[in-house]
């Protein structure tokens, strides 16, 4: 099951109770004050993993509390600090305040922490309030009370490349054509209900073989954007990727236009909040391979031309210009990378590569 939000409750450690305690020796009559210090709680911390892929163990447990510190004693002696408590999350978790919604991290690199509630600091003990004109006291400190908080967790998935298209464009058939991923593939509307990761390989410079990630998202409809399908609420798994290859559907089977098709895909983007409308993109007529698609294919690659959008004609059935497809996409993704990943011209609009 993917989950990719969820709330959880944190609360640091308490710290421990100073004690007060006096020296208790034989054949001394007038001991000093030996009352120790309480140890400090713990804190909670969320760490970023690769091992997870999904929030479903924070769903099922969304209570992380740590246990008070030990009390301080006598003789000078402290109190046991309470350990810490490091709870796991994919790479890509974005974490907010449940109360306030201000984003506390982004935790996007692996092993990237943050404390979220600091454990409470431990009480001083009598020994530390003895002075010359007061030889015996009788006052310790209590431990501070360790942080709590509800938090809300976000996912975002790291990709280089996103898959947009209507249901049955072919983004599941191009995830397994061009990566190891085994995404559901079949006839019929929304095969895809989950986001969907897999990594290409390409040959680079000098025949050196590299790679991308590609995120398949459930298939958009029109009127997304208004709650309609499945795809609207996966989007945010989109805007970390570099650039988007929105799929186009040409075979006569689809009955459609394929440039009211791409208009489809261009105004959900648009209505979408964030920066995903601004990422730069390509544009791929798939299923060449079925007869009847010429016709629809020259209309979608004159428009493409027109808007000097980067367009490909490829079938994840038969492999036609999926390698021509995967090098155009690896060389985008290793130049956007080199220029922070993202590219914008100078009027804010998309940048087609």
């Amino acid at each position: 099951m993917f989950i990719d939000q969820c709330k959880i409750y944190v609360k640091a450690g308490d710290g421990g109770n100073g004690a007060v305690s006096f020296r208790r020796e034989k054949y001394v009559p007038h001991g000093g004050p030996d009352g120790g210090n309480g140890g400090n709680g713990g804190d909670v911390i969320l760490k970023a993993s690769l091992h997870l892929s999904t929030l479903i163990d924070l769903r099922y447990q969304q209570h992380y509390m740590v246990k008070r510190a030990d009390h301080g004693g006598g003789k000078k002696a402290s109190g046991r600090g309470s350990p810490e408590r490091i709870i796991p999350v994919p790479v890509g978790t974005v974490v907010r305040d449940q109360e306030s919604k201000e984003i506390l991290a982004d935790l996007c690199e692996p092993d990237q922490e943050i404390v979220v509630a600091k454990g409470g600091k431990g009480g001083r003990g009598n020994t530390h309030f003895k002075s010359p004109t007061h030889q015996s006291p009788r006052t310790a400190e209590e431990g501070e009370i360790g942080e709590e908080r509800w938090l809300w967790i976000e996912l975002k998935l790291l990709a280089d490349v996103g898959l947009l298209g209507l249901p049955n464009a072919g983004k599941s058939s191009l995830t397994a054509a061009l990566t190891h991923a085994h995404p559901k593939v079949a006839d019929y509307p929304f095969t895809t209900l989950e986001p969907k990761l897999g990594v290409a390989k390409w040959k680079g410079d000098g025949h050196r073989s590299e790679h991308f990630t590609v995120a398949d998202v459930p298939g958009l409809i029109e009127g997304a954007h208004e709650g309609k399908g499945l795809g609207i609420q996966f989007l945010k798994h989109l805007e970390r990727t570099s650039i988007l290859l929105h799929l186009i559907d040409i075979s006569e089977m689809a009955g459609g236009d394929p440039i009211h098709d791409f208009e489809v895909i261009r105004e959900e983007i648009d209505q979408y909040p964030g920066e995903i409308k601004k990422k730069p993109f390509m544009v791929a007529g798939t299923k060449v391979d079925i007869a009847g698609a010429g016709e629809n294919l020259a209309l979608l690659r004159k428009h493409c031309e027109a808007k000097e959008i980067p367009f490909f004609e490829i079938s994840s059935a038969t492999g036609q210009g999926l390698n021509t497809l995967a090098q155009s996409m690896g060389h985008a993704v290793k130049r956007l990378r080199s220029a922070a990943g993202k590219i914008i011209n100078s009027k804010g609009t998309p940048d087609t590569l």
